[in-house]
């Protein structure tokens, strides 16, 4: 009789691991991950990073971005490709004409695809004014 019971206790255990094994193997959200690191860096090879922020849009915008949400918004506006976000220059805004580089990047994931993005200005009035008040970089 002993060895019977201890041979159902040994069943049972083994039977609850394994559905904890398959718990484990679920998927944690239904939302694909979209969650990067962002810079602005003095130079163009960004190795001087003046400013950085997190930024992660699914399921909820969050991050150390002060407005998630708006960068959420913008990134999904041009369906997460950063090179969108440079198509609407300020026209109206004079820059000067002096050359100190500002790099900034993008690393992470967006909607489960991996992502590395760099563009560099020429100044940070240039970024300014290409950037035109879009609220990914403003941080």
């Amino acid at each position: 009789m002993r060895h019977r019971i201890a041979a159902v206790s040994a069943a049972a255990l083994l039977t609850l691991a394994g559905a904890t094994g398959i718990a484990e193997a679920q998927p944690a959200s239904l939302y694909a991950p979209s969650a990067m690191v962002l810079t602005v860096a003095q130079g163009e090879d960004a190795a001087t990073v003046v400013r950085a922020s997190t930024l992660s849009c699914a399921p909820t915008a969050q991050g150390t971005h002060p407005d998630p949400k708006a960068a959420c918004a913008a990134l999904a506006a041009t369906d997460g490709t950063f090179d969108g976000l440079l198509a609407a220059p300020d026209t109206n805004r004079a820059c000067p004409m002096h050359y100190a580089p500002v790099t900034v990047t993008a690393d992470g994931v967006w909607q489960g695809s991996r992502i590395s993005w760099k563009h560099t200005f020429s100044n940070s009035c240039v970024m300014a004014a290409t950037f035109n008040a879009n609220p990914v970089f403003a941080f």
